[in-house]
């Protein structure tokens, strides 16, 4: 009988270990989002009305159904110009970095471009700002690696800004040159070693390889579609996406892509342009590189006397299988939506909603993408969304 007891005694306490890491792991699950205050799109017109309420950023526990908003911080600053990509947290879920800073003059009517990253300590409670790197030039697309040890931040004098993180402490350590214009969202492949970055005004997509703190230009180029902008790779270490937003000044909604990029193996080859409608602002590929979602302004973000205006944007779910991306099926998505992200486990997906000022959040069920209906309100238009490296 003592044997028993002490057998049951030890099942239990593996029981309550699995128990324990099961929900250790789920706790795991944090996304954060950025909020601009100041911009307000009324009909596809950029407006800056007063009293405008602050940039914020959000921290969001996703590992729950639905996710549920666990701490704001009001007072950063932030900008539509640019994101969605502009936020990035780190993998214990402590420290969420923020760009593309701006502030608006409402006496000059212009928005001013600032060139620091904001370091925000989300374990703090409520969440603090703790400090500020100026880094040259305005960030825009944040990437942290899976250490927790290395933040990239593509920017717009066509640099790749390195900072090493320790514990709360971020540095900048080095500065890539990448192109001569704009950069956007950028990446890390899975493993670390390397990392893509969007040329948005040059076209295509370059690649560095990483290798602790160095980061250096390769000589690898990814074709895309016009004007790159998002990346996301997925855990299991095939696939890449690159959103490509298409020419500015159209009046209509036509067509653009989204490149699947094969990343298995070097160098790193874009093997499928694929149609989407208008504008892809936000793409995501799920962690076990099964599904993608595009989040397409489809003529939303265009004014109400070209004709290609449209109230209500659309988000698109596709499969990949054997190396290829078919359209499984879309539904509603929001009016000039931003950017989206899936949860860790791939059955849900928060979309920026940024007129509405609410994150939408959707679902796979039985293969395909449902609207849960469930909004998680803001008080402020969402344009940045990342979630822990994966």
């Amino acid at each position: 009988m003592r044997f028993q007891r002490s057998a049951l005694a030890t099942g239990l306490v593996v029981a309550n270990a699995l128990v324990m890491h099961s929900s250790a792991a789920l706790a795991a699950d944090i996304i954060v989002s950025a909020q601009d205050g100041k911009f307000v799109r009324v009909e596809g017109r950029a407006t800056y009305p007063q009293p405008a309420p602050p940039d914020s950023l959000v921290v969001i526990d996703a590992s729950r159904s639905p996710p549920v908003i666990t701490a704001t911080l009001e007072g950063i600053e932030h900008t539509v110009q640019g994101p969605p990509q502009a936020v990035a947290v780190t993998p214990d879920g402590k420290l969420a970095i923020v760009g593309a800073p701006t502030r608006y003059d409402y006496a000059a009517k212009k928005e001013l471009f600032d060139f620091f990253l904001q370091i925000v300590d989300i374990e703090a409670s409520p969440p603090k700002l703790i400090g500020k790197v100026y880094v040259g030039d305005h960030p825009n697309g944040l990437a942290i690696n899976r250490e927790g040890t290395l933040l990239l931040a593509a920017s717009h004098d066509g640099a790749v800004k390195v900072l090493s993180i320790e514990g709360k402490k971020v540095t900048l350590i080095d500065h890539i040159k990448v192109g001569e214009k704009r950069l956007s969202g950028i990446s890390f492949t899975h493993d670390g070693k390397a990392a893509i970055v969007s040329l948005r005004d040059e076209n295509g997509a370059a690649v560095l390889s990483v290798d602790g703190t160095t980061v250096k230009l390769t000589n690898e180029r990814l074709s895309t579609g016009v004007n790159p902008y998002a990346v996301d790779v997925s855990s299991d270490g095939r696939w890449a996406i690159i959103g490509n937003t298409g020419a500015a000044g159209r009046i209509v909604d036509d067509a653009d892509v989204v490149t699947l990029v094969d990343v298995s193996k070097r160098p790193f080859r874009a093997v499928q342009q694929i149609s989407v409608p208008a504008t892809p602002e936000g793409v995501a590929i799920s962690p076990d590189g099964r599904w993608i979602v595009v989040s397409s302004m489809a003529g939303t973000n265009l004014v109400a006397a070209e004709p290609g205006r449209q109230k209500i944007g659309k988000l698109g779910l596709y499969e990949i299988k054997d190396g290829w991306a078919t359209k499984v099926n879309e539904v509603p998505g929001g009016e000039a939506a931003q950017g989206v992200v899936f949860s860790q486990d791939g059955k849900q997906v928060l979309l920026q909603m940024d007129v509405e000022r609410a994150l939408g959040v959707y679902a796979i069920r039985d293969g395909k993408l449902v609207d849960t209906g469930t909004r998680l309100p803001l008080a402020a238009g969402p344009v940045s969304i990342r979630s822990t490296p994966r």
